[in-house]
């Protein structure tokens, strides 16, 4: 038996050698910037343990060694050795252990953003490049284009002489040049490039004019807490200022219900985010159904704790367990009725295979009550896995007299009775294929889009077909209009309607593999209800796949963001197996080209300056003051969104028809059918005579 002087003699010696592992300088760090405006850690009395790739003598100082890793494209971590004056670049894809040691001194890589960090703008000054045609080029150090190469030309000596190559080349805006192997990547910019923090590379970029009002403009990437796997607005008066967002147990995993989940509160007017785990529910709400209340409420149903229910208040800020469903369900919709009554159907991912009819919930009583006569059979997908996909993400549009129109995604549409028992009805065909996870939104009075999605779940080619579904009457025949395709197909993409009823589609791919970036299409689109045409618009940064959302803001801008999250199974589960690469815990606002004068400066607002209340009855006036006096300014009411799994059930577009004028005064009256103007928190747009949005304020639709 080894006794515990033995062991502490051991330890102690372990300690003085400096070879136990720390995970944070434990002496004050300084800070070397390179002359690419990378910047480099100096933590002292330090060392990492591990292989070298390059040992320098004679080197005089730890600037000096610093000096040497920035001028080597392979290094990203270095030591300086203090009595001996040796500086070793190290072996970056080796084992290397961070220890105490006096005789050391560490340098590593230590930008704002990580190597691998997808980014949106060149976070260094660069330098620029002006061909003999007169074309300039932008060189950006220690950056990437992850994707596709149309050539690759080797022994070229420098990031200028694969700048001048690229200009040569017909057709090349883009081009990648590899430090190490001296390599210039003429790169395909008809595949999804991702632009990416690695110091091994310089990106070479044709510097082009902005063209804002044809293709609008992407923000700079947001770095997010979690992955924003499911989101909403938060009700606010006068207007709204934070999205919460969520994923599942873990910030960037999930797996089995383990009762709690993790949230974001991002705040997109101030820029900051913060996390928090909501647990005094005992719900983990990973792919749930999401409806807001006509107070602003938003009840989350099911998920992963699949009979859960947790309802969120925005006035305090907290959530409250509600009462169980009757059937436990993951991947259901749900949609809010003309009464404030929430309906939710399917959702056979979890809590057990099929018969998941619809049910009820009231929120005067609490309480849940089944409709067993409203079937879910008359909704299923025809899906290569079976039913656990099948009755996954109904297109549910709330309607007149609590009755609720399923538009998709399968091939027949129905209408759904909510009274009694329930009911069910065929209202029509949409196509002759399921569109899983398409675009869906109520773009007008009773106009629905539909777009995107895929026959089955998974491993399943995308769709480009366009439809606009009208509905009037309930229980009555829908009408199907086929119109104009998207440019691209989009498995898992996302649809938001603006307040011009224009909508905006972002993201999803060109094949549907659940967890993957493969071909994902980084270009929007923008649909014109007016021509019923589609226009593409600006290249975003992330590819925004499966578990992605998008949202309006109260700006006319929308946010985008999520895609990712890695089944692990349990909390405590390693995440070693994963593609983290695919984890998208960020996020960007798109500013449509609405926004956009056509020499691509901002335009000019009209602006709100005062309602008269921020409350209303459905068929009431409503008193809004302008700023200025203008002529042939709109106005419409957008409800506030919810979304996820390309699912938004809350939001549409009430354009209001009837206004009178007089100077900065407007008395609106609105909508006199609840199942039109569905009860709740909406945003009020005013537009200019040019189509410009307001900023919007809230307006509470009350019964």
């Amino acid at each position: 038996m080894i006794s515990c002087t033995i062991l502490r003699a051991f330890f102690i010696a372990l300690l003085i050698r400096g070879s136990l592992a720390i995970t944070a300088c434990p002496t004050a760090v300084t800070t070397y910037t390179d002359a690419d405006g990378a910047k480099y850690s100096i933590c002292l009395d330090t060392d990492y343990t591990g292989a070298s790739l390059l040992v320098t003598q004679n080197v005089a100082s730890v600037i000096a060694c610093a000096q040497i890793c920035g001028l080597n494209p392979s290094c990203t971590k270095a030591v300086y050795d203090t009595t001996s004056r040796v500086c070793h670049v190290k072996d970056s894809t080796a084992t290397l252990t961070w220890v105490s040691n006096t005789r050391y001194d560490t340098i590593y890589l230590n930008n704002i953003n990580s190597e691998g960090a997808i980014i949106a703008v060149c976070p260094f000054s660069g330098t620029n490049y002006t061909y003999a045609s007169g074309t300039e080029w932008h060189i950006c150090p220690n950056t990437d284009y992850q994707g596709a190469s149309l050539r690759v030309i080797t022994n070229i000596a420098s990031p200028t002489i694969c700048a001048q190559t690229c200009a040569a080349a017909t057709g090349c805006s883009k081009a990648v040049f590899d430090n190490v192997n001296l390599v210039c990547h003429i790169k395909d910019t008809s595949a999804m490039l991702i632009w990416a923090m690695n110091k091994k590379f310089d990106v070479i970029r044709l510097k082009v004019p902005n063209n804002e009002a044809k293709l609008g403009r992407w923000s700079d990437i947001i770095r997010l807490p979690i992955i924003p796997v499911a989101g909403y607005i938060v009700p606010q008066v006068p207007e709204p200022s934070r999205i919460l967002v969520f994923s599942a147990w873990g910030a960037t995993n999930f797996g089995g219900a383990a009762g709690y989940t993790q949230f974001a509160d991002y705040n997109f007017k101030t820029g900051t985010a913060s996390q928090r785990q909501v647990s005094n529910t005992n719900h983990d709400m990973f792919c749930p159904g999401i409806s807001s209340l006509v107070d602003g409420r938003i009840v989350i149903t099911g998920g992963s704790d699949a009979e859960k229910t947790s309802i969120y208040d925005p006035v305090t800020n907290s959530f409250t367990r509600g009462p169980n469903m009757k059937i436990a369900r993951g991947y259901q919709t749900s949609a809010t009725l003309s009464d404030g009554q929430v309906f939710t159907i399917g959702g056979s991912y979890s809590g057990g295979y099929g018969g998941k009819n619809g049910e009820i919930y009231n929120p005067s009583t609490n309480a849940w009550t089944l409709l067993p006569s409203a079937s879910v059979d008359a909704m299923l997908t025809d899906d290569h896995e079976g039913i656990w996909r099948e009755d996954n993400h109904g297109w549910l549009f709330g309607w007149t007299n609590r009755s609720v129109f399923q538009a998709g995604p399968s091939r027949k549409q129905h209408w759904y009775g909510t009274t009694g028992s329930g009911s069910v009805l065929e209202a029509g065909t949409r196509d002759d294929d399921d569109a899983m996870c398409g675009v869906n939104v109520m773009y007008d009075v009773g106009k629905i889009l539909s777009t995107g999605g895929a026959p089955d779940y998974d491993n399943s080619a995308g769709i480009t077909r366009t439809h606009i579904t009208t509905i009037t009457t309930p229980f009555q025949p829908a009408v199907v209009e086929r119109v104009q395709d998207m440019a691209a197909p989009r498995a898992y993409g996302n649809g938001v309607v603006l307040p011009d009823g224009s909508v905006l589609v972002t993201g999803g791919q060109k094949t549907a593999h659940v967890f993957t970036d493969t071909d994902g299409i980084l270009a929007a689109e923008i649909f014109n209800p007016t021509t019923k045409t589609w226009t593409q618009l600006a290249l975003a940064a992330v590819a925004r796949n499966y578990h992605a959302i998008s949202i309006l803001l109260p700006d006319g801008t929308v946010f985008s963001g999520g895609g990712g999250l890695c089944y692990v199974g349990l909390p405590g589960s390693s995440d070693a197996n994963c593609n983290l690469a695919v984890n998208h815990a960020d996020g960007q606002i798109f500013t449509p080209p609405y926004l956009f004068n056509a020499d691509n400066t901002l335009a000019a607002r009209p602006a709100i300056s005062s309602l008269a209340s921020h409350q209303v009855a459905v068929g009431g006036t409503l008193t809004v003051t302008m700023s200025t006096t203008a002529t042939g300014v709109k106005f419409s009411l957008l409800r506030l969104g919810s979304c996820t799994h390309s699912i938004n059930s809350d939001q549409r577009r009430v354009p209001v028809s009837n206004s009178a004028q007089s100077g900065t005064t407007y008395v609106l009256q609105l909508e006199r059918d609840s199942g039109i103007l569905i009860p709740g928190y909406y945003y009020l747009f005013a537009l200019s005579a040019a189509g410009v949005p307001s900023v919007a304020k809230t307006v509470q639709i009350v019964l």
